[in-house]
């Protein structure tokens, strides 16, 4: 990663850097109301322990290259197997966050997907 803002202990992609760091400057605490989880097995990348029933995941073109996957094929999968679980798999594409992160941020938070693959 490039960008100067992003701490070196940073294992993920700068869209889901925003993510993290705009849930902890609203008083979302890491390991406590979410957690990140950098190479996620089942393709979502923060999930929360307050509120359980959601997870939130970072798609979209420049998150596809940095992550240097195209998780296109297998997100709705997530979501069907994510909604099985009763949790609420929201995404956020990286363009919506280069635009207006804290709306979009706010948004998943209240189990609103403006996503392509909402529903």
């Amino acid at each position: 990663m490039t960008t100067p803002d992003v701490p070196g202990w940073w294992q993920g992609t700068y869209p889901e850097w925003t993510v993290f760091s705009i849930l902890e400057s609203m008083g979302r605490r890491h390991n406590q109301d979410f957690v990140y989880y950098p190479e996620p097995e089942d393709g979502i990348a923060f999930r929360f322990i307050n509120p359980g029933d959601l997870a939130i995941n970072v798609t979209g073109l420049m998150h596809s290259y940095e992550s240097g996957k195209d998780g296109s094929s297998t997100t709705l999968v997530n979501k069907q197997q994510m909604i099985g679980l009763g949790v609420h798999l929201i995404f956020i594409e990286d363009v919506d966050l280069q635009q207006d992160p804290n709306y979009y941020i706010s948004e998943a938070l209240a189990y609103r997907d403006h996503s392509h693959m909402g529903s």
